[in-house]
């Protein structure tokens, strides 16, 4: 059985590969994140083969034959426009104030790097409610959105403003983790 290793200090991420009993290591990635697609699926697909690469290449020959690396980026797209982590409470405010009650979708792209290299994407739509100003300002001195895509953490309290969704919600959480144990399975990269 190949060593897990996960490119990414997501603790929603590690949360999802233990709640299906993956053994793993955490080995974070430290590219920097600039993509050179435009479209949503080849930007998560890029950015995931990337953070995947770059913990492949550190590893020794030996630790490359029996290793496989995951490697996932996850961004949020309204009306075409990518939305990244808000960086600062003004825009945070501004991409809560866009998404509240519209539909936006959540990409996640996904890729293996071992013995051989597989790499997918996932896409699932979200609905919110609306939010009033007050909400939003509520809702971002909690500070959960700060280190989210779009602003805000569907598994916290972001929660009460999803009104629905069509696809995977792990996706939205950070990684589609019952279509990467398949894929994983499908490859024998089990």
């Amino acid at each position: 059985m190949n060593k897990i290793i996960l490119a990414s200090a997501s603790p929603r991420r590690q949360e999802l590969l233990t709640q299906i009993g993956m053994e793993y290591i955490v080995m974070p990635s430290s590219i920097e994140e600039i993509p050179l697609s435009q479209r949503p699926e080849q930007v998560v697909m890029e950015l995931s083969e990337g953070k995947a690469g770059d913990i492949f290449r550190r590893l020794s020959e030996a630790e490359k034959d029996s290793s496989l690396v995951i490697g996932a980026d996850t961004i949020v797209v309204f009306q075409g426009q990518i939305m990244g982590k808000p960086g600062s409470r003004k825009k945070a405010e501004e991409m809560l104030s866009r998404l509240q009650g519209n539909v936006h979708q959540v990409y996640t792209g996904v890729t293996l790097l071992g013995a051989g290299r597989l790499s997918f994407y996932e896409k699932t739509d979200v609905v919110m409610y609306p939010m009033s100003e007050k909400e939003i300002k509520w809702y971002v001195d909690t500070g959960e959105p700060m280190d989210k895509a779009g602003a805000y953490g569907i598994q916290g309290k972001g929660a009460a403003y999803i009104k629905e969704i069509q696809g995977d919600y792990n996706n939205v959480v950070g990684l589609p983790i019952s279509r990467l144990y398949q894929e994983m399975k499908k490859h024998r990269m089990l």
